[in-house]
């Protein structure tokens, strides 16, 4: 796909930016005020408005209302090094997603003198750098993945940490190992870590995928935010300006991925980047700000690299980086493996299971839902991941009860893969229920805007319904019975729900208990979220015959006993 810009809502190729420069000015855009969900909002009861941003990412340039600009000698250098003959490399910038610079293409034109692409380029050592690999160590987060709402995201050492960027590819791999931080765990994450963990994430143009033990598996559901990690390195936020010849407002630089963030980077006095900021597309928040701050400079081959990296995502830490090692244009051999590239969406694909009669078991390759068939309804209990996912559980449902509307859908906890459906079902008219820990989170977020890709909620019109539940809940239609009960004190999550059915013996949890492929040794030692669990059944008298687990398979109780080391009751 080619490159974009825009520019008084047209559209040029890279051939048109390599011919000559469009001089009209963008028109001016309606602006509306665009509020971010602070995840502190959720238990103070406000939203803290971040960012004034136009209600599409097209109509951003008009919201800057860039001034007169007037030519700068050297810039036009600086934009055929990238223009020359090498075309096709320029064309890869940015890989298989267009990209618009929301800013007037008056490339290497200044105001009254200020800083010009050209002097940051320069600056940076950016103009003939087409590959970076650095390492360091420090700290991670789990974005998502919190305790409760509100909270930070969990915490973890990361002894070692590799990114390799090809600019020319559109390539990035990040490689970490680290290690248990909280002591004891709090939240998700996969914690507890047990040891030393490897952990390996990849993109390249359109294709992102993870790798575990030599395995390379599809992550599509990671594009958006692996494309932004790219596309904010300090170098990265300037390619994508210099290729399209952009200008800068003051000391700030800005374009989009369109469909899925939008950067804006801000230089210091010396011409160095020091800020980006952005929003990106997101299934539980709509609209997730990102914040990378860059410091320490120092100069590396001619290229100037900061020593210190610190990221935020959703209001929260994210990374902080220690960086001890920086190699410009090392060869960075990035290839989509032949089953990446064939793979199909892994979200659209329900596999339905009937475990008792009117109950199906609504299964995927990591996150699983469960349809319960009422007299004249359905209720679904979790919409994990995204729109797609719920589209397609949603749809099998419908399929498998076709008269019946979904009027619940229950969720487990608020962690992003395991709401990042709700959206979806609020458009669809179901009402959520979740604990009450977590449902002025959900208030919000289910009312929060989606304007960089507007999702199935956005497109509705509509508003979603929370309910909140404390210790239990009874839904029933006087013939079935389902239970919904806290699993207090479990340390994955303060607001995480169990969905018990008496009559059939069924326990529908999430994240508590995970079980392993057969025939794996239990866990050395158990897991305190098991533990937890199986405490609470012999808490409440559950008489649990077998497990439908969020994730995994559908195991007899006596399996979560096993992997604690208890003996059945």
């Amino acid at each position: 796909m080619n490159l974009h810009l825009h520019t008084s809502r047209s559209e040029g190729s890279v051939a048109d930016l390599a011919g000559g420069v469009n001089r009209t000015r963008a028109p001016k855009g309606e602006e509306r005020r665009l509020e971010k969900l602070e995840p502190n909002a959720a238990r103070r009861g406000s939203v803290t408005p971040a960012y004034t941003l136009p209600a599409a990412a097209a109509d951003f340039a008009a919201a800057l209302r860039i001034p007169r600009l007037t030519p700068v000698a050297g810039a036009a250098s600086i934009r055929r090094q990238l223009l020359d003959a090498r075309r096709p490399s320029v064309r890869r910038i940015l890989g298989l997603t267009a990209v618009v610079v929301l800013l007037s293409p008056l490339a290497g034109y200044a105001q009254d003198g200020r800083v010009t692409l050209a002097d940051v380029a320069t600056a940076m050592g950016a103009t003939t750098l087409k590959s970076i690999q650095y390492t360091g160590s420090g700290v991670n987060f789990a974005v998502g993945q919190s305790f409760a709402p509100g909270m930070p995201w969990p915490r973890f050492n990361v002894k070692s940490y590799t990114r390799s960027v090809d600019y020319e590819t559109s390539s990035l791999r990040d490689e970490l190992v680290r290690t248990q931080a909280e002591d004891p765990p709090r939240g998700g994450g996969l914690q507890p870590v047990r040891g030393e963990q490897r952990q390996i994430f990849v993109v390249s143009g359109d294709h992102a995928w993870n790798v575990a033990a030599e395995t390379a598996t599809p992550a599509p559901i990671a594009l958006a935010e692996r494309q932004l990690q790219l596309w904010s390195t300090p170098h990265g936020v300037i390619k994508p300006a210099i290729a399209h010849n952009c200008a800068i407002q003051g000391r700030t630089i800005a374009l989009a991925l369109p469909g899925r963030c939008i950067v804006k980077a801000t230089v210091d006095d010396r011409n160095l980047v020091e800020k980006v900021e952005a929003l990106l597309s997101h299934p539980v928040l709509g609209d997730m700000p990102v914040e990378v701050s860059y410091s320490d400079y120092r100069d590396v081959g001619g290229v100037k690299f900061p020593m210190r990296i610190r990221q935020a995502a959703g209001g929260f830490p994210a990374l902080d980086l220690t960086v001890s090692d920086v190699a410009p244009n090392l060869a960075v051999d990035v290839q989509v493996p032949d089953a990446i590239r064939q793979a199909t969406s892994p979200y659209a694909r329900v596999t339905t299971q009937m475990v008792a009669d009117g109950v199906y078991y609504l299964t995927g390759d990591t996150h699983h839902s469960v349809a319960i068939e009422m007299k004249d309804h359905l209720i679904v209990v979790e919409g994990p991941l995204n729109d797609e996912r719920a589209l397609a559980v949603i749809a099998e449902a419908r399929r498998l009860a076709p008269n019946k509307p979904i009027r619940y859908v229950v969720n487990s906890h608020h962690h992003f893969d395991h709401s990042g459906g709700l959206r979806a079902f609020a458009a669809e008219g179901a009402t959520v229920i979740t604990h009450e820990a977590n449902r002025a989170f959900f208030e919000r977020v289910l009312s929060a805007p989606a304007t960089l890709a507007p999702d199935h909620l956005a497109k509705s019109g509509r508003k979603g319904t929370v309910e909140g539940v404390r210790d239990r809940r009874v839904l029933t239609d006087g013939a079935r019975t389902v239970e919904l009960h806290h699993i207090a004190g479990n340390l994955h999550h303060d607001g995480l729900l169990m969905v018990y059915l008496p009559k059939e013996k069924l326990l529908i949890e999430a994240d508590a208990y995970t079980p392993p492929p057969p025939n794996t040794p239990p866990p050395t030692p158990a897991s305190p979220f098991s533990v937890n669990l199986a405490d609470n059944i012999t808490r409440l008298g559950l008489a649990v015959d077998r497990l439908l687990p969020l994730h995994g398979r559908i195991v007899p109780l006596a399996e979560l006993h096993k992997a604690i080391g208890r003996a059945a009751d």
